[in-house]
């Protein structure tokens, strides 16, 4: 109840700063927008089913990207944190890839895929690919070797060994890996449909800057933010609160 008083109290205070800016008029209304001029543009955007619309456009893009950059990301990292030659080959690659932007990889989609649903896609797990994988390769390299030990003591070898045993002592590091994967895949999506005039997101807020309609434009970034939000809290901070719960960090009930 708290941290709800907390949160809402934090949230007014910053809507009441914003207001009052607008109010001062430092800027042009054109370039800073009021608060209720933004909250009539998400109304607008979402009586008419635009920000519905680009919203599930959105949404279907990058799961199915995120999707692919989890499997690709584990299979990989496991295959670097278990083999030495290929982490002093591959695994200096990826940490050296890494420092790319996302968005570096768009010309190259291009070149690839063309103007398509296909290079977006690409994009979106490129962003997300490498953090996937340097999550798994720390997770297996910084787990403790005396569980490994203690698996093979008590008869788990192969599959058994890692499903029951390397991936649950993982779980902390990867969990951690697919947070900052998603974010990388959130961003890089939105840049991409920036660049690629489709439905989504990205789109409707190119559509405002040409239109120089800056309430659209704060309106979309706070749909963006919101789903950044309401992801990280339904999905991967539930995680993390069940394994601390699980690992004794966190009371039980």
């Amino acid at each position: 109840m708290k941290h709800g008083v907390r949160l809402i109290v934090f949230y007014s205070g910053l809507l009441g700063l914003w207001a009052i800016l607008a109010k001062l008029k430092l800027w042009p209304p054109y370039l800073f927008p009021t608060p209720w001029g933004v909250g009539e543009s998400l109304y607008a955007g979402f009586a008419d089913h635009s920000f519905w619309i680009a919203i599930g456009t959105s949404m279907q893009r990058v799961l199915i990207g995120y999707a692919i950059s989890v499997i690709l990301g584990m299979c990989l990292g496991l295959g670097v944190a278990s083999n030495k030659f290929l982490e002093e080959t591959l695994g200096g690659l990826l940490v050296s890839l890494q420092s790319l932007p996302s968005i570096c990889w768009w010309p190259l989609a291009l070149l690839w895929f063309g103007l398509s649903q296909n290079a977006i896609l690409f994009v979106v797990i490129m962003g997300s690919l490498l953090s996937v994988t340097m999550a798994m390769e720390d997770g297996r390299k910084q787990m403790p070797k005396i569980y490994g030990m203690a698996g093979r003591n008590l008869g788990a070898r192969g599959f058994p060994l890692f499903w029951h045993v390397l991936l649950p002592a993982s779980l902390p590091y990867i969990v951690s890996g697919l947070k900052q994967g998603w974010a990388f895949a959130w961003r890089s999506l939105i840049t991409a449909e920036m660049l690629y005039m489709s439905l989504g997101l990205g789109q409707i807020l190119m559509m405002g800057r040409d239109l120089s309609d800056m309430n659209q434009v704060i309106a979309v970034m706070v749909l963006i933010v919101a789903i950044g939000y309401v992801v990280d809290g339904l999905v991967f901070k539930g995680l993390e609160r069940h394994l601390q719960r699980k690992w004794g960090l966190l009371p039980s009930t």
